[in-house]
């Protein structure tokens, strides 16, 4: 049996060795894994765990093998697949002309799906006589072994279309292949997201990266250390990728966000300053975000008037004192946003919804404003425009709890257990950090208690 101690301890091994982390959830996981590698050498628990601690890198990546979780398929999010052949491609190939050369990179490429994707839609929109080169990183040896095969079950197929099926795969007994000409175009290397490699980073490398669900496994410092490395390595104007469960927020370091197609994605900075490469965010879902002030500091009395009007559900009152001040302050987005939550409150959806897009006019990456307007629409019977403007939201600040919450209880009711269960979880982590004017504004009448036990009774439902 394994001790609390034993697994505490590799925990921050593999903090430590391998940048990752690890919830509760996962101890019997990594209970287990502990008892079969210890075994395999003849340790015992401890014994195992001290020489871990040393320079034992053969291990080291037989422990990554074992920890890491590889599921995956070809065109998984065929949405930023469709950017890339769209957007991405055709800018970059514009860019550059000059050199007739473009560089990809998969980072936690897993079994290799995602790097030859990212082959199929490059061979299909850059002239063949250019320098294109693609290659896919992990830390998992027997992924890396199986992308080099290049060798698939007919499953992982599943969301790849017709065309490409046809012209990039060779059935045979036990699945399909990559076509030789594909897998020529493809490297596969070994790398531990949690170490730098200069070279592999070097300054204005790649023209796109994409490094999708693999974040969210790692320590804040590890987040950190690996955005500032790929900013670093995309050259002006490259593009950055991430899954659709990590976020960098709405303005972060060297790069500005993008969304189309139904999907979120950053662009470096034509021109960065060297200086603003040195950090990267400090981690990928903040734990504590500073409250935002709802009223400028000269209106501090009308502020405090309003919120306590709200707190006792007096929006009318709340309203009156918004009216009486002065237009100049009035127009702030700031007081706007707060006009929009007391409408709202009131069942003025629409006109709570018109302050919303003035908001949005002004400042597209606005969470509190697409979040309330999702509220808006929501009410107004539009679902879909809803959850899209949720799933902004929540992009666009990852410390923000309610946009996470309402999309937890959405997949609940779709009966989408998995994605409810990730998004109740993440929202009451975040609802013990959310700001005490969110939690008013947007909280539906229910103070932080209430909506963590709403969620925890959600996700016991859900389980």
């Amino acid at each position: 049996m394994e001790r609390d101690e034993d697994i505490t301890r590799m925990r921050q091994l593999l903090s430590a060795r391998l940048g990752m982390t690890f919830d509760d959830k996962r101890d019997p996981q990594l209970a287990e894994v502990l008892r079969a590698r210890a075994t395999q050498h003849g340790l015992s628990g401890r014994g195992y765990l001290d020489r871990l601690g040393t320079a034992w890198n053969n291990e080291l990546a037989a422990l990554a093998e074992a920890v890491t979780i590889n599921e995956t398929y070809f065109f998984r999010n065929i949405e930023q697949f469709n950017v890339l052949a769209e957007v991405v491609l055709p800018e970059r190939v514009r860019a550059r002309s000059g050199e007739r050369r473009l560089r990809l990179l998969s980072v936690g490429c897993s079994t290799g799906e995602e790097a030859y994707t990212l082959a199929m839609v490059a061979a299909e929109r850059v002239d063949p006589s250019w320098d294109t080169s693609i290659v896919g990183l992990d830390v998992n040896r027997a992924a890396l072994r199986v992308a080099a095969a290049g060798r698939y079950s007919r499953w992982s197929l599943r969301e790849t279309p017709a065309a490409a099926q046809h012209r990039w795969f060779q059935a045979d007994a036990d699945g399909v292949e990559i076509d030789e000409r594909l897998r020529g175009r493809v490297r596969f290397l070994e790398y531990n997201a949690a170490n730098d490699d200069p070279l592999l980073f070097a300054p204005d490398t790649y023209d796109v990266v994409f490094c999708r669900n693999l974040l969210m496994y790692l320590t804040p410092a590890t987040v950190a250390a690996a955005v500032a490395r790929i900013t670093r390595a995309l050259a002006p104007g490259g593009y950055l990728f991430l899954g659709h469960t990590d976020t960098l927020g709405s303005r972060p370091t060297a790069l500005t966000v993008q969304h189309t197609h139904g999907t979120f994605y950053y662009q470096k900075a034509d021109v960065v300053p060297p200086a603003t490469l040195t950090h990267g965010p400090t981690r990928t879902v903040p734990a504590v975000k500073a409250k935002p002030q709802m009223l400028a500091q000269p209106q501090t009395r009308q502020r405090d008037q309003v919120l306590h009007l709200v707190q006792e559900e007096r929006f009318g009152a709340a309203l009156a004192v918004l009216d009486g001040i002065a237009t100049a302050e009035a127009d702030r987005p700031d007081v706007m946003l707060v006009r929009g939550a007391v409408l709202a409150h009131l069942g003025h959806t629409g006109r709570a919804a018109a302050l919303c897009r003035r908001l949005l006019e002004r400042d597209a990456l606005n969470p509190d404003a697409h979040h309330l307007l999702a509220e808006c629409l929501e009410g107004d019977g539009d679902p879909a425009a809803a959850l899209e403007h949720r799933r902004m939201a929540a992009h666009l600040d990852a410390a923000f709890a309610m946009p996470r919450l309402r999309l937890g209880l959405i997949a609940r009711r779709r009966g989408d257990l998995r994605t409810a269960e990730r998004e109740l979880d993440r929202a009451v982590t975040l609802l013990r950090h959310e700001s005490d004017e969110r939690i008013l504004l947007f909280g539906g009448g229910f103070g932080r208690g209430a909506l963590i036990a709403l969620c925890h009774a959600e996700l016991a439902a859900a389980r």
